[in-house]
């Protein structure tokens, strides 16, 4: 039985707490968040008991944390769980600059510890299929890779505020895309371009971020990638993508609440996509924590670790200082 502790009793952590309780062979045990009231709610709901960070790290009983506390606690919680020899399941990103989540890396290795972070869009099924399909060989060489991710609305500004911008908490998760799809035998960026606008709340900009961007990057073998990402889209969570090879085409397109198209005189409809990304990826959330807790029991590859986060970070640090430069930048 592996014992878990939970950093984060917010929307994430609740998700988490609830998929952590529905797999065998994991308990958890202790809810950590400073929001008192959440963190005893989300504890009683669990059977588990509120705890403060320190109680948890000295807790020899616990072997694993996970963390889906806000972003900028993220690398303080992976260096000290890695001190403390735990296994490390973490929200994305690692950490709002790339240098720090370079010292997260070096502190897991060095304590020899395992670190997944939490791009659940690999354990998408239907991404999953395509990549299947693509390492497969049935599109031969990829060549382009075109990604659709946009939000049908922004969150709070006070969110905002404090997220590192669009680059590091929105597109984090496709440019770990870029990389999963494209980069599977090696390759990795060697130009960046981005830019953005600030088009749907002038509160936004006020903060400092955009909320539509548009990047291009192309990898060391010459492939090219292009990402759209607005946090406005009026008709639900559109997440797409499509992969253009040498003998064809993978294509990957929205979930809707149904797959029923009404087609009368008045004329063709079907349901717009998913609300959002708690139901777009529901089943890429459970999938990845079983996952994270199979591959500690049976000791094999993990499909996400800290390094991709690293490299994830960077191609969004390269990205917000294109847009605010107006400048490509090379790897």
């Amino acid at each position: 039985m592996k014992k878990v502790a939970l950093f984060g009793a917010g929307r994430i952590g609740r998700i988490h707490a609830a998929n952590l309780c529905a797999l065998a062979g994991v308990e958890l045990v202790a809810v950590s968040d400073p929001v008192a009231s959440s963190c005893a709610e989300l504890a009683q709901m669990h059977g588990a008991r509120v705890d403060s960070i320190d109680n948890i790290f000295a807790d020899p009983g616990i072997d694993a944390v996970v963390i889906g506390s806000p972003t900028t606690t993220h690398s303080d919680l992976i260096i000290r769980a890695a001190r403390a020899g735990k296994h490390i399941f973490c929200e994305k990103p690692v950490d709002l600059s790339a240098v720090r989540a370079q010292a997260c890396a070096e502190a897991v290795a060095g304590a020899g510890v395992t670190c997944m972070i939490g791009f659940q869009r690999r354990f998408d099924p239907t991404f999953n299929q395509a990549k299947m399909r693509l390492d497969r060989g049935d599109i031969g060489n990829p060549e382009m890779l075109v990604i659709t991710s946009r939000d049908p609305g922004a969150p709070p500004v006070d969110y905002i505020k404090n997220s590192g911008g669009i680059f590091r908490d929105m597109l984090i998760h496709d440019f770990d895309v870029f990389r999963w799809m494209l980069c599977g035998d090696g390759d990795e960026a060697a130009w960046l371009s981005a830019t953005g606008s600030c088009l749907t709340d002038p509160a936004i900009a006020q903060a400092g971020d955009m909320d539509c961007t548009a990047v291009t990057i192309r990898t060391k073998k010459g492939r090219l990638c292009q990402i759209n990402t607005t946090r406005r889209a009026a008709y639900g969570y559109d997440q797409r993508f499509e992969v253009i090879g040498s003998t064809g085409m993978l294509q990957c397109g929205n979930h809707r609440p149904s797959e029923v198209t009404q087609a009368d005189a008045q004329g063709t409809r079907v349901d717009n996509p998913e609300a959002f990304f708690l139901q777009r990826y529901a089943q890429a959330y459970r999938l990845e924590i079983e996952h994270f807790f199979e591959q500690l029991q049976t000791g094999g590859v993990f499909r996400t670790t800290i390094e991709d986060g690293v490299r994830a970070q960077v191609l969004a640090d390269a990205a917000a200082q294109s847009a605010a430069s107006g400048q490509a930048v090379e790897f």
